[in-house]
């Protein structure tokens, strides 16, 4: 069975030295920008330059994080970025835009990695991830036991999975509450964490978007019999104690067992409430919540100080393997050899004929085994020495300092990978007549009057008999988790009753439609936010893209390429997709009907609604854009996203769209003008 390696944060260079000398087989850390967390220290790059020399040296993979989305005006920025990290040797880039992964895929030979905030939940997810180059995912931190065993045994791919460390409420890479709340996108990396403020479920927890942090150490024996390549643990905001006990707790549960004093060293260093592993164990609800209390923030200062001696001093990890040799009028001389590098250094001065004292092998061996203060330790030792001769003990000692330097420096040193930046042209997309799609929630809701209308969508769950008399087409779920086998069922069934097409919010769902053998296209939750992003999209087959709903008007316009694509014009945008309702924190499922709200701490109501095993946020308000259509442009067609009105509801908002009637009631401009951070 292959070990799996232990995947640890480094947001400071001294959480890199807390992961390394803790044990972490690789680490994983970002520069100043393009990162999904931009409020850590990081490295600038003269800091990841040392940091990969430091890795480098230790034989510690490390991987750069280029895990948001990239603007249209950041491309430049990226392509620095992943230039860099060719240049530092860096093991892999974690990627999350599928306009840079293609960009990537076509220039380096860099390996890839898809961040957990790519949404793949499916083995075909994975399989398409390979197509597009890819060798490693990130799987989300949802999945249960069942559904993670089914993937990891036929992954077409390497698996990484969370195993300690914070928990969304969204699954990653689908939540916008940030962004739309404060405009501090997490899909840009400045996650403001608005989901800890009080948002309450009637009779719940007073806190129902806050989650306990995850923790699957109990279960790495278990995970790693199950072919997971990687256990990440979650962490770069947090302080290097956090990364020291989480890395020593993933160390002792593979070399045996967790001591009791590490386990609740661990819950003392950082947890809400507690830790969780009720996604895995698929035993979800109100136990799996939890706010970060007074006494969470007390425990951890007693921990402290004995956490941080778990790496106060460089461990002698590294075998190295030494060869002394003195002889005749020639400098004495010593090779250090380990993992395929070696380096030899030379005395100041050849040794001298003995006239008190002879150097012996004991001597020569007692010097040279002194190898504390470095990262090596001498595995075996030969000498070869001439009778008859001396050399000062410093000499010596002088000749290992300078043999286990040289020999850093050769460990040290990159191997840089192959970057030939290669970009396809990208022509300014011309538009043509701008027309309407309409989601609707059910078809109960879809008026009499479709005039102006040019498609209709429906959720997948909603597309029975009926549906095909308004020639709709099926909006696949983005929480798809372990039903791709009943997903493909009912696409490939549609396929044979004369549906052409889907709509897809994540890879997952494109995978699925292309096995069906349906055209799709990219739809709401697949964060489609630059130029290149629209050639990958195409590239992977869409017939056209909903941009995402975080870019403004103006840059959205900007967006080049020949492909269809529309904007998000009307209605309450999913603000999280949850696997773990937060309504049903205060009532039955049978009771609530997948139709319920939560209230903010202002008592402002986001309704919640539930499908297909999965639990949507939606936006207090909806986003209303009907009096200010000609502020967007360049986009071929208007989505009006139908989620809680009734039909007469959709009706009055049909015919104001139509007639470009000013707003009533609460609406929201959404992100058109301010944008995200």
């Amino acid at each position: 069975m292959k070990k799996p390696e232990i995947l640890a944060p480094a947001g400071s260079f001294g959480a890199l030295t807390a992961a390394v000398r803790c044990g972490a087989d690789a680490v994983y850390f970002g520069g100043k920008s393009l990162n999904a967390r931009r409020g850590a220290d990081n490295f600038d790059d003269d800091e990841l330059f040392r940091a990969a020399e430091y890795c480098r040296t230790r034989g510690v993979k490390f991987y750069i994080t280029l895990n948001t989305l990239i603007s249209e005006n950041e491309t430049e920025q990226a392509v620095k970025a992943v230039k860099r990290a060719c240049a530092i040797g860096a093991d892999a880039l974690i990627l999350q835009d599928i306009g840079l992964s293609g960009l990537v895929r076509e220039s380096s030979d860099i390996s890839m990695h898809a961040s957990t905030q790519m949404s793949v939940q499916t083995l075909p997810g994975l399989e398409l991830l390979r197509e597009m180059g890819f060798c490693r995912a990130v799987l989300p931190r949802e999945l249960s036991r069942g559904e993670l065993f089914a993937i990891t045994k036929s992954a077409p791919l390497e698996t990484e999975v969370f195993v300690h460390g914070a928990l969304c409420m969204s699954v990653s890479g689908q939540c916008y509450m940030s962004a739309m709340l404060g405009s501090r996108s997490g899909n840009r990396g400045l996650c403001a964490q608005p989901c800890r403020l009080p948002f309450a479920a009637a009779n719940g927890t007073g806190h129902d978007l806050s989650l306990k942090d995850l923790s699957l150490i109990e279960h790495l024996s278990e995970l790693a019999k199950a072919g997971v390549d990687s256990f990440k643990i979650e962490g770069r905001m947090k302080r290097p104690e956090y990364v020291a006990a989480a890395v020593t707790a993933c160390r002792m549960a593979l070399d045996g067992g967790m001591s009791g004093d590490m386990r609740y060293a661990l819950e003392s260093v950082f947890s809400r409430s507690g830790f969780t592993d009720g996604y895995y164990l698929k035993e979800g609800g109100r136990r799996m919540f939890g706010t970060r209390r007074r006494e969470d923030a007390a425990a951890a200062a007693a921990v402290l100080p004995r956490l941080a001696k778990l790496y106060e001093k460089e461990p002698q990890s590294i075998p190295a393997v030494l060869t002394f040799e003195c002889v005749g009028d020639r400098p004495a001389k010593l090779t250090a050899a380990a993992r395929g590098h070696s380096f030899t250094a030379f005395s100041e001065a050849a040794a001298e004929p003995s006239v008190l004292r002879e150097l012996t092998k004991k001597d020569v061996a007692a010097q040279l085994s002194k190898c504390g203060g470095t990262c090596f330790f001498a595995n075996s030792l030969e000498i070869k020495l001439e009778n008859g001769l001396y050399m000062p003990l410093s000499e010596l000692n002088s000749l290992r300092r300078k043999a286990l330097e040289g020999l850093q420096k050769e460990l040290a040193a990159p191997n840089p990978c192959r970057f030939e930046p290669h970009r396809a042209e990208i022509s300014p997309h011309e538009s043509g007549e701008c027309v309407f799609y309409a989601r609707f929630p059910d078809i109960n809701s879809i008026p009499d009057n479709l005039d102006g209308i040019g498609k209709v969508i429906l959720p997948l769950s909603s597309c029975t008999e009926d549906f095909k008399k308004y020639g709709a087409v099926p909006e696949l779920p983005r929480g798809i988790f372990g039903e791709d086998g009943a997903v493909l069922q009912k696409l490939t069934q549609l396929k044979e009753s004369g549906v052409k097409s889907a709509v897809c919010g994540t890879l997952d769902g494109a995978a699925l439609a292309k096995k069906a053998g349906l055209d799709f296209s990219f739809w709401f939750g697949s964060n489609i936010y630059n130029s290149l992003a629209v050639l990958e999209a195409q590239s992977i087959g869409a017939s056209e893209v909903l941009l995402s709903v975080e870019l403004t008007a103006a840059e959205a316009a900007r967006i080049g390429g020949t492909m269809r694509r529309g904007v998000f014009a009307y209605g309450r945008v999913p603000l999280m997709l949850t696997r773990n309702c937060p309504a049903a924190n205060g009532k039955e499922c049978a009771v609530c009907k997948g139709s319920d709200s939560i209230t903010d701490r202002k008592g402002i109501a986001f309704p919640v609604r539930c499908q297909n095993g999965c639990a949507e946020v939606l936006n207090s308000c909806p986003v209303y854009m009907a009096d200010k259509l000609d502020d967007i442009k360049n986009t071929d067609f208007l989505l009006l996203y139908f989620t809680t009105e009734k039909k007469s509801d959709v009706e009055e908002v049909l015919d104001s769209y139509r007639r470009r009637l000013p707003p009533k009631g609460n609406f929201t401009r959404g992100l058109f003008y301010r944008g995200t951070m």
